[in-house]
């Protein structure tokens, strides 16, 4: 039987250290290091180097030993990221957590299971603060995340090598109102629209908590005029009493708003999804969105904010956490809404393991 006052020695081979049989009962059997590999066992990069700086094992490379500064740097060079990845593996590992390398970057389990006991909880994204991230590198191990009935932790790794751990996924959105049937007149001004039945305006704003009242009369956004013309709630005029359908007042607002065709697809699903959307300019997004909103004197806290991005946005670090830290500041869900054949919706969440 093996002793654990004998040294465990492995061999750099590639990216994978290479142990014998020996390692077997100590490492895997007691503490869930690496893969059984034929009688032995192999560890990746990440998990030798934890194991080394706890004198848990040798390595050798090319017939010497390694010691820990010369193993991070042969690994830093060997695989990109490495030094990212063993900051978050040493930290969740010193949590108490079991966890294996796996796609994206780990695979945890929960706390009081292991692997061959329960399945992994959370997949992990290992990101530097300082790595442009594209939306579409979270949406897919989202997506997979999701299939396997796991959760995606973003692990973003500052400067001083602090992680902030966030949890990504697929949001459905649904909230409880209902349709309004009945509007008025209005009127294409310079950069909004106004109603001006004090009636249809009075209906419009307590009855779905569209636009500002201003006086008697109902100033509208160009998204919600957009809204309320195609459902044919409004109809809609230009300073010269010319008629506006859709397309030609789409056309006007893509002059006064650049992303106004990203914006008003996104108000449209949630209006659609029975959601009342208001701008969120004071949180610094496109949209705060509430679920249900009874009546002007009845507006409750906004539940979510939501902010439009196009299908091949990149994310910047601090921005995301930026915004994430307010939304969370404010008691609100950070939502980020993009569109390719529909709208689809993904929350970023603070996240303590």
């Amino acid at each position: 039987m093996f002793s654990m006052s004998e040294e465990i020695v492995g061999w750099l081979i590639g990216d994978k250290i290479s142990l014998g049989q020996e390692a077997l009962p100590d490492l895997y059997e007691q503490g869930y290091f690496g893969r059984p590999k034929g009688k032995g066992l192999k560890l990746s990069l990440v998990e030798a180097a934890y194991l080394l700086d706890r004198s848990r094992i040798k390595v050798l490379s090319d017939g010497k030993g390694l010691d820990f500064q010369a193993f991070f740097q042969a690994a830093s060079s060997i695989e990109r990221g490495f030094e990212f990845r063993y900051v978050v593996y040493k930290d969740l590992r010193e949590r108490g957590y079991y966890i294996q390398p796996g796609r994206p970057d780990f695979r945890v389990y929960p706390r009081g299971g292991h692997p061959g006991k329960s399945p992994a909880e959370f997949y992990v994204l290992v990101i530097s603060e300082r790595m442009p991230l594209p939306l579409q590198e979270i949406m897919q191990p989202v997506r997979v995340a999701g299939q396997m009935r796991k959760k995606l932790m973003l692990a973003i790794v500052d400067e001083e090598s602090d992680i902030t751990f966030y949890e990504a996924r697929e949001k459905t959105m649904s909230g409880l109102m209902t349709e309004v049937a009945e509007g008025g007149m209005a009127t294409l001004l310079e950069d909004r629209v106004v109603l001006w039945d004090a009636t249809a305006s009075i209906r419009l704003h307590e009855h779905g908590f569209y636009g500002k009242p201003v006086g008697e009369r109902l100033q509208l956004s160009l998204v919600e005029s957009a809204y309320l013309l195609d459902k044919g709630v409004i109809s809609l005029v230009d300073r010269s009493d010319k008629d506006l359908n859709l397309e030609s007042f789409a056309s006007r607002a893509r002059q006064i708003e650049s992303d106004f065709d990203l914006k008003f697809s996104v108000y449209k699903d949630l209006r659609d999804k029975s959601l009342v959307v208001k701008t969120g300019f004071k949180f610094g997004t496109h949209f705060r969105v509430y679920k249900q909103v009874k009546g002007p004197g009845k507006v409750p806290h906004s539940e979510y904010l939501v902010h439009t991005v196009s299908e091949d946005h990149v994310f910047l670090p601090p921005v995301l956490s930026r915004a994430v830290r307010l939304a969370h500041s404010v008691r609100k869900q950070m939502v980020f809404s993009y569109v390719s054949d529909e709208v689809h919706y993904l929350e970023i969440r603070r996240l303590k393991p």
